[in-house]
């Protein structure tokens, strides 16, 4: 039987200061939004550009830098895994969605942040 396998690693850009909460006995959450762009040529052979939305979740401790080095615009690389996440919109409706649950962040070069050794 094939063992099964659930990771995803990313490198782009943080979309915006990503949102900190420190739970109780002091542990820290960090939530933010990555993006990832790919080029391509399309059928007509013109460049393409497509920016794809990541919303990442870490736990600080092992394999995490200082959460609060991380700013919009910062260069990143994401290991994790892949998450399916369920809410309720405000009007009732149902929706799904998935989330990278991040068990390693890297600050990268050409980030505007020090990297974290």
């Amino acid at each position: 039987m094939e063992k099964s396998l659930n990771r995803v690693e990313l490198r782009g850009n943080v979309g915006f200061d990503p949102r900190i909460t420190e739970l109780e006995e002091g542990v820290k959450v960090m939530r933010l939004s990555m993006a990832t762009n790919e080029s391509f040529k399309n059928r007509k052979g013109e460049l393409q550009e497509e920016t794809v939305w990541h919303n990442v979740v870490a736990w600080a401790g092992k394999g995490m830098p200082d959460f609060t080095a991380i700013k919009k615009g910062t260069y990143l690389s994401v290991t994790g895994r892949l998450k399916p996440v369920q809410y309720q919109t405000k009007t009732g409706i149902e929706r799904h969605s998935y989330e990278v649950v991040a068990f390693q962040i890297k600050l990268l070069e050409g980030s505007n942040v020090a990297q974290e050794s």
